[in-house]
C-alpha cells in the first residue's frame, strides 16, 4: 500500500498519476485481503477485464469494480479528482467550500457541493462508530448562526436577540481527544441527559458548566464550573477542550462557509467532528481513512435535496 504522507496536494498529484495508480490504491484499502465478488460475496477467482477496470466472479457470472456500492458509483467523475477532494476536506482543519473546491480541481460548484456532501456521509459513518465515551469527558452546548441584526429584513424573526434564529448543538469531549457533536431541538434537560446518555459511559467522571439542565445525572461523577462568577477552571474541572471544539467550528462558519443550514448541518458537524478525532494523523492516513470507509455508503443527488 501506498505510505506516502501527501504533505501537499503535488506531493498526491505526484503518488497518483493516472487514474489505474488510484484504482490499484483503492483496491488495497477496499480489499486488504483479496478481492471479493459484491454481489455473492465470493472471494474464489475472478476475471480481470482490464479495458474497464472491472472484475467478473467466476461463481455468480457478474461483474463489478472496486467502484461499487461506494460514493464513487456511478460519478463520471476520475478518481484523481475524487482523491485530491477528500485530501483538501481533510487538510483544511477548518473545511473548504464547495466554490473553492470547484476551483481546485476543475468542477462545477454544484458537483463540488455534492461531492462534498458524499464525503460527509462518509464521514459521518465513521463518527458514528467507535462506541460511547468514558474516563473524563467534557459536555456542554452552544448555538450555530448569523445574528439577527446581520440578516436581511424578511429573514429576520424580530422575536429578540441572543439565541434567536439559532440552532443549539450538543457536544462531548473526551479528555483522550474524541468529540462528538449533534443538533438538538432545544438545550432543555430531556434533550440533553439523552444525548448524553447515549454517548458516555455511565459512571464516567463528567465535567459541565453551572447550566440547570445537567442537574440530575445521577449515574455520572459530575463536577460543574460556575460561568456566571467568572470561574473557567477548578483542579481538574472545565470545559476548555470542547469549547476549543466549538471555537473551531464557529471558524469554519464565519470564516468558510459563512452558512449552515439547518437541515445539512448535522452533516457539517460530523465533518468537523472526525477531522477534529484525526487531528494527529498525517494528511495521507486522514484521507486514506475516509476512502477506505467508503464501500457501503450511497447518497444520491435526490436524496439529498429532498
Amino acid at each position: 500500500m501506498n505510505l506516502k504522507n501527501y504533505d501537499s496536494l503535488y506531493s498526491l498529484m505526484e503518488a497518483f498519476p493516472t487514474e489505474e495508480s488510484c484504482i490499484e490504491h483503492l483496491e488495497k484499502l477496499r480489499w486488504p485481503c483479496g478481492i471479493v465478488c459484491q454481489w455473492c460475496g465470493c472471494s474464489r477467482k475472478f476475471y480481470h477485464i482490464s479495458r474497464s477496470h472491472r472484475y467478473k466472479c467466476a461463481d455468480c457470472g457478474r461483474e463489478f469494480s472496486v467502484r461499487k456500492n461506494t460514493i464513487f458509483e456511478e460519478s463520471r467523475l476520475p478518481l484523481r479528482k475524487w482523491f485530491a477532494a477528500a485530501w483538501l476536506m481533510v487538510s483544511h482543519r477548518k473545511g473548504i467550500p464547495s466554490t473553492q473546491l470547484a476551483r481546485e480541481i476543475g468542477v462545477t460548484q454544484k458537483t463540488a457541493w455534492f461531492m462534498l456532501s458524499r464525503l460527509r456521509a462518509v464521514m459521518e459513518m465513521i463518527d458514528d462508530h467507535g462506541g460511547p465515551m468514558d474516563g473524563e469527558v467534557e459536555a456542554d452546548e452552544t448555538y450555530i448562526g448569523g445574528k439577527e441584526k446581520n440578516k436581511h429584513a424578511n429573514k429576520r424573526l424580530n422575536a429578540g436577540r441572543g439565541t434567536v434564529g439559532k440552532q443549539p448543538v450538543a457536544g462531548l469531549r473526551s479528555r483522550a481527544g474524541k468529540v462528538k457533536a449533534k443538533p438538538v431541538a432545544s438545550v432543555n434537560r430531556r434533550e440533553l441527559h439523552s444525548f448524553i446518555h447515549a454517548n458516555v459511559v455511565p459512571g464516567t467522571q463528567l465535567y459541565t458548566d453551572e447550566a440547570p439542565a445537567y442537574n440530575g445525572l445521577i449515574q455520572y461523577r459530575r463536577e460543574s464550573i460556575n460561568h456566571g462568577v467568572g470561574e473557567y477552571v477548578r483542579g481538574q474541572a472545565h470545559t476548555n477542550g470542547i469549547e476549543s471544539f466549538w471555537a473551531l467550528l464557529k471558524r469554519g462558519y464565519i470564516g468558510v462557509f459563512h452558512h449552515f443550514s439547518w437541515k445539512h448541518l448535522h452533516r457539517y458537524l460530523h465533518e468537523f467532528s472526525v477531522r477534529w478525532n484525526m487531528m494527529h494523523q498525517t494528511s495521507g492516513q486522514r484521507m486514506d481513512a475516509v476512502l477506505g470507509s467508503a464501500a457501503g455508503v450511497r447518497l444520491t443527488y435526490q436524496e439529498l435535496i429532498a
